[in-house]
């Protein structure tokens, strides 16, 4: 039987209909299939090309590679290749593989506290509210010296010299003999003896009916290191002599000398890291704790205070070293992206948005204040967005890197 012949039985067969008992499934199989492809092809084309994949309707920066429901089962709308291209004609498609053997990286945008770096030079300083100065109210003499030498160092309450002191003397003996007798006496000579500064350790004593002592003991009114001693063993002191200066070394300052230019962005309180030379590979944080409000005429540099704790002693006065401050850049965070994900044209500044699925699109943004590596967008990029950071493709492909750069300049 001829083709022809076949077709005719075919059409009349479909003629007949079910009444016949027959259907289009009983005709010669491949004939039917060569019919329905024969069908098909003669369709036309989809003129916006295939479907690249879905995105969120709503606008949110989500997209699928196969159709979906959002959260309230709306239809994630398809997005053809010819739209995608209209839409963006900048946009860079990079295969898997190649996106893997370049090593391409992307990271999202986020808010970030920018802090701007201020180096300055410094000089170690004993904190002058830990200073104490050992000056004796009453005149005396000097009869022992356990501590006899600088630089030692003293616990609180650490007998420093023992001292003779006739006026002490008197009226440690004149509450002795009339406590019993005279109370008003007494309480007088007690007030003499508090009012000489004589520790209060010592007059619980004679108050508990201790004798009356010769000598009196000189302690050290907190831990810290002598850093200076004038008391000789026999020597006569006045009121108000100094015999010992005593420093509290477990917090030290920094005098930084900070130029003038660099004095507006630093503020009480910013974080500082100081190291020095004489103590390799250490580092010590402290924070601003004064900026003066002069400056040295002859260096135009100002003298800012830093607190530095220094719990096992390692700082000591006059160590020399450099400083290193975090002056914030704004008040609050910012948005930010690593400076290496910005292409500047010099007139223009561009990211990569990174969409996915290989898919990459420039965006003009406008940049703001740098610092720590990373650089404050102001316009043109949004919170969570990826854009790319390491993106040496762009050397193969600098055809596409320069139509799409060419997009967003101004005629």
């Amino acid at each position: 039987m001829s083709r022809a012949t076949t077709l005719s039985l075919a059409a009349l067969m479909l003629a007949l209909g079910a009444g016949g008992g027959y259907t289009y499934a009983h005709l010669n199989a491949p004939e039917a299939d060569h019919a329905a492809m024969t069908a098909a092809a003669a369709e036309p084309a989809d003129p916006r090309g295939k479907i690249l994949f879905y995105r969120n309707p709503m606008g949110l920066p989500d997209t699928s590679p196969v159709p979906k429901k959002d959260n309230m089962g709306m239809d994630y709308i398809p997005v053809y290749e010819n739209e995608a291209a209209a839409e963006d004609p900048g946009a860079v498609s990079v295969s898997a593989a190649k996106l893997q053997k370049l090593g391409v990286k992307s990271e999202a945008a986020e808010l970030r506290s920018l802090a701007r770096e201020i180096r300055a030079v410094g000089t170690v300083e004993t904190d002058e509210r830990r200073v104490s100065v050992i000056a004796p109210r009453f005149e005396g003499y000097v009869e022992a010296l356990p501590v006899n030498e600088t630089g030692r160092a003293v616990k609180k309450g650490e007998t420093l010299a023992r001292v003779y002191s006739p006026a002490v003397a008197l009226a440690e003996q004149e509450y002795a003999l009339s406590r019993a007798a005279d109370p008003e006496l007494a309480a007088g000579a007690l007030a003499r003896l508090a009012n000489w500064g004589v520790p209060a350790g010592e007059i619980a004593r004679l108050k508990a009916g201790g004798k009356p002592s010769r000598t009196l003991a000189i302690t050290a009114p907190g831990d810290g290191v002598i850093l200076e001693k004038r008391a000789l063993e026999g020597m006569r002191f006045m009121p108000g002599e100094a015999l010992y200066r005593v420093a509290d070394l477990s917090g030290v300052w920094l005098i930084a000398e900070v130029f003038e230019q660099d004095l507006r962005r630093i503020s009480v309180g910013d974080p500082a890291t100081a190291s020095f030379a004489a103590l390799p590979g250490r580092s010590f944080a402290g924070k601003v704790a004064f900026v003066p409000p002069t400056l040295a005429a002859d260096t135009r540099t100002a003298r800012v205070r830093i607190e530095l704790p220094n719990p096992d002693g390692a700082l000591r006065p006059a160590l020399y070293g450099s400083v290193t401050l975090a002056a914030p850049v704004a008040a609050e965070a910012v948005l930010t992206v690593p400076e290496g994900a910005v292409l500047d044209t010099g007139t223009h500044q561009t990211v990569l948005i990174d969409a996915g699925d290989g898919r990459f699109s420039p965006r003009a943004v406008k940049l703001g204040a740098r610092a720590d590596g990373y650089v404050e967008i102001t316009e043109g990029l949004s919170e969570g967005e990826a854009v790319v950071t390491r993106a040496n493709f762009l050397i193969d492909a600098e055809s596409n890197l320069r139509a799409a750069l060419s997009a967003f300049e101004t005629p």
